[in-house]
């Protein structure tokens, strides 16, 4: 599995520059705001709240073309509310981006 910082790292810098305060600041807004999603996945027991947090998250991944998570929203869009190998894989993805504490 790639790193999924890079594509997230790399769309971020060109959009702050030299700006370290807000690359960080943007990043950890990318970051908290895919896991709302993933945390809304796997609260989500009807194929509604199921889609629309797989299709927020999707869309999340595609403003930074992180190809990878774009992948995993399409396998939870075509799973089934709280499939739990789909959840490990996001949460893994989320992982390698920053660790949870």
């Amino acid at each position: 599995m790639a790193y999924l910082g890079d594509a997230i790292d790399a769309h971020l810098a060109a959009a702050t520059g030299d700006d370290a305060d807000l690359f960080r600041e943007l990043r950890a807004a990318f970051v908290e705001s895919a896991r709302r999603q993933l945390d809304l996945l796997g609260r989500a027991r009807c194929d509604g709240n199921w889609g629309m947090a797989a299709m927020r998250l999707k869309s999340l991944a595609a403003t930074f073309h992180a190809e990878e998570l774009i992948a995993l929203a399409d396998q939870a869009l075509q799973g089934a509310p709280g499939e739990p190998v789909v959840l490990r894989r996001i949460a893994a993805a989320l992982d390698s981006i920053e660790p949870t504490s």
